[in-house]
């Protein structure tokens, strides 16, 4: 008997160390454990509440902009309508990647709830696990009508805000601008041409690689014609970009080049072809070729020689000042001096540049495109010292509303200042309509930030025209995608937006750092250099050094497990 009361003594002891250390952080380093659902009468959360509540929030602002979100309007509108007052901590936004780490790690003094989140999936996925942030599932199905609704119109986001265990961590942002081929996310970089040199030259819009290059050389051997023609201070630049910088990179020439994939995923190069295989673009003939190509250009002095190296700032200024030939941007009106009603008009001095064919003539779209503008990440999150989430949950869902979520992505109106984004009018039904007001000169960006505020939105295509009008910089861009750019989108299937599991998640993200670098120092340094065989030899040696099967193999597996549905346009 004393024998086994030791042992069980023993056992017990076992039990409790266990349990403190389960309550101590096993699952996240100090974090509680997530409460059970909170269980209320949805009535009880019919807005305005019958009494005053509050609840406490952490979000950012633009720099310049108001830096307290209860004296912005949007939020004023929102305490009016659901007598729910925020009690805001603020972050500015510029310094929001430095802190936003610290707030989520420190439990005691971080707010109820989090919006914009602004998390990648590496850290959904992290504060999840210790247990920061709470899932969200089962307070949508419950209380937040306005969202369940997006998910029912438009199913696959409910998809892609679910993790392997059904768990919703995060409430999206959700912008919908075109869909399938036309989407507006289609083509990042966009080519930019400056047509009224290419009228005074008499040169017509080019349709192949060799076309564009004599284009470049006219432009080169002109310059002194171009610059007193046009009035130009400073030295004529063929074509400008920023060589790995996102949108402003070249990389969309070389479309056309071997397969045609080119590389619409420039922070992971991967590509889905036709028979569902994946595949790193830079091991592709076409990579090699269109990388070949540039750095012919290069050497006929026809790309900026600051490319490699140039900010956005300089970029920009070059262009303002009217030295550019050809640009790549999201916006033309970002780079050069150029008004929204020209672009509008047609009449203004630039045009987007169709494709360019080289072996084939095709663009592949961007990977993820399909599903049009979606972020798990960027909307809210809910954290562990919510007191009441089903009212936390309840308010947020406020977002989602079809007037308000415009409103919280471009901004509002009836404010007290000289600019507005919207003006309230009235659709062909009657029927409240936001209506985007004339900006005349002023910046579109900066009258967003100092009106919007971001975080959980939904605005979805059937939106236009019913709650709001489609802005006029997104629709002129939706109308050059659809005519210049869609007819030539050849390619049958984008890698879709998933949800990977956590160890996928991290895998993916460690292998990435080194593979990323590899490639884009191999393709700066070949555009510049130059790229012979044992180059060639090298990066596909170093490629496998870093474990490129390996990284390849995570996302067939969720190709393999995606439809067709999901993988193409529909």
């Amino acid at each position: 008997m004393s024998k086994f009361c030791k042992t069980m003594a023993l056992i017990m002891a076992l039990v409790m160390i266990v349990g403190l250390f389960a309550g101590c952080g096993g699952k996240g380093g100090g974090a509680p454990a997530a409460a059970p659902v909170q269980d209320v009468e949805p009535d009880s959360l019919q807005f305005p509440l019958a009494e005053k509540a509050e609840i406490s929030g952490l979000t950012r602002f633009a720099a310049g902009t108001e830096s307290d979100p209860n004296n912005r309007t949007i939020y004023k509108r929102l305490e009016e309508k659901t007598n729910v007052h925020v009690n805001w901590k603020t972050i500015q936004s510029d310094q929001w990647g430095d802190k936003i780490a610290l707030e989520l790690a420190n439990i005691k003094t971080l707010p109820e709830f989090v919006s914009p989140a602004g998390l990648g999936d590496v850290e959904i996925l992290k504060y999840a696990k210790q247990g920061v942030i709470i899932p969200l599932e089962e307070y949508i199905d419950k209380y937040m009508p306005n969202l369940l609704k997006v998910f029912e119109q438009a199913p696959e986001y409910r998809d892609m805000c679910t993790d392997e265990n059904g768990h919703i961590w995060t409430l999206p942002w959700i912008e919908q601008l075109g869909y399938g081929k036309t989407a507006i996310q289609t083509i990042g970089n966009m080519p930019f041409i400056n047509v009224a040199w290419l009228n005074f030259l008499g040169l017509d819009m080019p349709k192949t690689v060799d076309e564009f290059e004599q284009v470049l050389i006219a432009f080169r051997d002109n310059a002194d014609k171009l610059k007193a023609e046009f009035n130009i201070d400073g030295d004529i630049i063929p074509m400008s970009c920023i060589i790995s910088g996102g949108n402003e990179d070249c990389t969309v020439l070389c479309n056309g080049f071997g397969e045609g994939y080119g590389d619409p995923d420039p922070g992971r190069h991967i590509v889905v072809n036709d028979s569902k295989q994946v595949l790193c673009t830079a091991t592709t003939e076409g990579w090699r070729k269109g990388v070949e190509w540039l750095h012919k250009l290069y050497t006929e002095n026809l790309i900026d020689p600051d490319a490699f190296t140039q900010e956005w700032s300089t970029y920009v200024a070059k262009g303002k000042s009217g030295r550019y030939g050809v640009c790549f941007s999201w916006d033309v009106a970002n780079i050069v001096d150029i008004s929204m009603a020209d672009i509008i008009a047609g009449t203004g001095d630039w045009q987007p540049m169709p494709m360019l064919k080289a072996d084939v003539l095709n663009l592949t779209p961007q990977n993820g495109s399909f599903t049009s503008g979606f972020d798990r990440g960027r909307g809210a999150v809910v954290t562990v010292n919510a007191k009441n989430p089903a009212l936390i949950c309840a308010w947020l869902d406020q977002m989602y509303d079809p007037l308000q979520s415009p409103q919280n992505n471009w901004g509002t109106y009836g404010e007290d200042d000289d600019f507005d984004i919207f003006v309230m009018g009235t659709n062909d039904k009657g029927e409240p309509m936001l209506q985007h007001a004339p900006l005349g000169n002023a910046s579109p960006v900066e009258v967003r930030e100092a009106e919007m505020v971001d975080g959980p939105l939904a605005v979805l295509d059937s939106y236009y025209g019913v709650y709001v009008t489609c802005p006029d910089d997104a629709k002129y861009r939706l109308d050059w995608i659809k005519d210049i750019y869609t007819p030539d989108m050849h390619t049958k299937y984008v890698f879709p937006n998933v949800f990977m599991s956590a160890d996928d998640t991290k895998t993916l993200s460690n292998l990435n750092a080194d593979l990323d670098k590899c490639i884009k120092t191999a393709r700066a340094d070949g555009i510049m250099n130059g790229f012979s065989d044992a180059d060639w030899d090298k990066l596909q040696s170093d490629l496998q050094a870093y474990k490129l099967d390996q990284f390849l193999a995570i996302f067939q597996k969720y190709v393999d497990a995606s439809s067709d549905a999901a993988l193409s346009a529909g």
